[in-house]
């Protein structure tokens, strides 16, 4: 704790806000609240939980069944995710009321906010009924349809916002999986009061795949995502803007693996992240371009998502089958250590890492980028610096342009007299530009010269047009 004291003291000299991780949809099975639940079931922390004599056929987001047997309880425990991983009970307040208190306790060692776990599945169903059959093959996972967006789940954030959040002026985000637009709006619309930015999944996968497919993820879908929100609900609502977190492999690689195209499209990722409407989120080693590991077999993986569905799919499909499939999702991508130079474990320790590194730290590292001007880091630094220097492209009115034209996205930012243009190509192919190019000031671009008649592989300019 003597170190988180020191980082929130240093990050209010620098002017940085801390926002903290806050996991309340479940805690750990060696929390001591658990072991209480197990020791004295007929204590209050024998009431934190959701046990059952009998399971229901609702499975873990992590595969298997989501019940796991307490023999000192002789009943079945809910865990949605990891085993160790146990859902909290917020039907009881009395465990509500311990949560707004151990919130508050964090706001006032100086926290700005929090970044709240799967926060949508907090409220299950009552009587939890079974899971949906059709539904569960289609999703993948049973039951989900009972809580990924539950019925007391708006009473219980604004509980939250009321005695937690608002005293304090905290920031809220919450993580959403399974949310769609129109309940993303509920949580996160002004009037609502509930949370003030909502992580959507919905982008993140191109209708019909899952992350475990092994296929390239079309740009032209986000797109789609981003007008539609955009223009239906940017007058009430702010949007968080990112393509990369702990739980999904890197979006590089999964637009375009080809080594030739990585760092020019690392560029235009980025360019779309710091000029549309909405909070940017940068993930580590974004900033970078940081691709995909290259993993050789199951004993590299550390990821129980990844561990579990392996040892279900090579029953059906084969060990060298089920570790394809699971290396095309496997949340270890984006958990390898950062690069901070071309040296042993890439820089980030002395000891051996949780996981392993490999040969790409040689020629993409934060050292080396620092010193390279057309690096991807300086690249983002530039772009964080126009950003902050032209409220428009924080604040301005959005405009997209030739919507209709697949593999463009292009779109002004007006605030007042000022006035930007933004025009990316979403794909590795050469591209004609309709019409003349803008008359203006070309102000940044992932490549350093332009070609007034095409736009080329990934090609992304910021122009300030004349007003």
């Amino acid at each position: 704790m003597s170190e988180m004291d020191k980082l929130l003291q240093l990050a209010e000299k620098l002017d940085i806000k801390v926002i903290m991780d806050l996991v309340i949809n479940h805690t750990s099975d060696e929390h001591e609240w658990f072991r209480k639940a197990l020791a004295e079931p007929g204590s209050k922390y024998g009431e934190y939980y959701i046990f059952r004599d009998e399971p229901n056929n609702w499975t873990s987001i992590f595969g298997g069944s989501a019940w796991k047997y307490c023999p000192e309880r002789k009943q079945y425990v809910l865990h949605l995710f990891s085993e160790k991983q146990t859902d909290l009970n917020w039907e009881n307040p009395e465990l509500r009321r311990e949560i707004i208190a151990m919130i508050r306790w964090w706001l006032e060692k100086g926290v700005d906010g929090f970044r709240l776990d799967v926060i949508n599945f907090i409220s299950k169903r009552e009587g939890l009924p079974d899971g949906n059959e059709k539904i569960g093959e289609m999703m993948g996972v049973y039951g989900a349809e009972h809580y990924f967006y539950g019925p007391r789940l708006h009473e219980y954030l604004r509980q939250l916002r009321r005695e937690a959040f608002a005293p304090y002026g905290a920031f809220t985000v919450g993580e959403t999986p399974g949310i769609g637009l129109e309940m993303a709006r509920l949580l996160t619309a002004d009037y609502r009061e509930e949370l003030d930015l909502v992580f959507s999944f919905d982008h993140l996968e191109t209708p019909g795949h899952s992350k475990f497919d092994d296929y390239r993820y079309d740009l032209n879908y986000y797109k789609e995502h981003i007008i539609h929100w955009v223009e239906s609900y940017g007058q009430e609502c702010w949007m968080a803007l990112y393509f990369e977190n702990h739980d999904n492999p890197r979006m590089v690689s999964k637009v375009d693996p080809d080594p030739q195209f990585r760092f020019v499209l690392a560029k235009l990722l980025a360019v779309l992240l710091l000029t549309l409407p909405g909070t940017p989120f940068i993930y580590q080693g974004q900033e970078l371009g940081m691709v995909n590991k290259a993993f050789r077999s199951i004993a590299d993986l550390r990821d129980v998502e990844g561990l579990n569905f392996y040892n279900i799919w090579r029953e059906a499909m084969g060990e060298e089958a089920a570790f394809r499939r699971v290396l095309a999702g496997s949340r270890d991508h984006a958990r390898t250590p950062m690069q901070w130079r071309n040296a042993a474990y890439a820089g980030f320790s002395e000891a051996a890492p949780w996981i392993g590194t490999d040969d790409d730290c040689k020629t993409c590292n934060v050292e080396d980028q620092r010193q390279a001007g057309d690096s991807v880091l300086n690249f983002y630094r530039q772009l964080i610096r126009l950003r902050k220097s032209h409220p428009a492209l924080v604040y301005g009115e959005t405009e997209f342009v030739q919507k209709k034209t697949r593999g463009l996205l292009a779109y002004h930012r007006r605030d007042g007299g000022a006035v930007f243009y933004v025009e990316c190509n979403l794909s590795r192919e050469k591209r004609k530009r309709r019409g003349k190019p803008p008359e203006g000031l070309r102000l940044l671009s992932n490549y350093p010269e332009s070609k007034r008649r095409e736009l080329r592989p990934y090609e992304a300019t910021i122009w300030q047009l004349r007003s």
